[in-house]
């Protein structure tokens, strides 16, 4: 464990392998004898109700919060009541605020933490949370993608609907995998 707790957080377009990512460093943690944990948001069904999920098939068990206060009041609740050493937040994005200030609160505590979320959203726009716990972090993991028209390094997420860039009016959040998203670069990233 990390003096003082330590804030880590992954981030990237969809499909650069965060939650891999996470999933590994949890791993890496509980092999050191370090008791840890996964959470992530009731929003994100796409693959599983009580598991973590990475596109690549990558599996495993987590705590499921509903992404709201209460839920992050849980986080903390869980984590202090289990004596976890280490936690690992999935989709990070669909939390409240609320989740910068507590996830700190644990790594002052002396908790790693490590948090995976999305770095922007399907207009190109900074997801909130994502960006302030950048801005707090120990250590940061930015991964990127592949483009799928290009090949070149992707750092953003494609938003499709029926083959075609979702318009900007759009729902920020629609929970989805490869049939709504692709991965671009700056190049052919399109918000029409």
């Amino acid at each position: 464990m990390h003096p003082g707790g330590f804030l880590e957080v992954i981030t990237g377009p969809m499909f650069a392998g965060k939650t891999t990512e996470l999933i590994k460093r949890i791993e890496r943690q509980m092999f050191a004898k370090r008791k840890a944990a996964l959470f992530k948001p009731a929003i994100d069904n796409r693959y599983s109700e009580d598991e973590i999920v990475a596109h690549n098939g990558l599996r495993y068990e987590a705590f499921v919060i509903p992404a709201d206060e209460e839920g992050v009041r849980k986080i903390e609740e869980i984590t202090k009541r289990e004596n976890f050493e280490v936690i690992g937040i999935d989709e990070v994005q669909f939390f409240p605020m609320i989740i910068v200030e507590t996830l700190n609160r644990l790594a002052d505590d002396g908790v790693y933490v490590i948090a995976s979320g999305l770095n922007l959203d399907f207009k190109g726009d900074p997801f909130p949370v994502t960006r302030e716990l950048l801005v707090r972090a120990d250590n940061i993991v930015y991964l990127t993608a592949v483009c799928t028209v290009c090949g070149r390094p992707a750092t953003r997420s494609q938003r499709l609907i029926d083959g075609k860039p979702a318009p900007r009016d759009s729902p920020v959040i629609l929970v989805g995998g490869r049939e709504s998203y692709e991965a671009r670069c700056r190049l052919h990233h399109e918000v029409p």
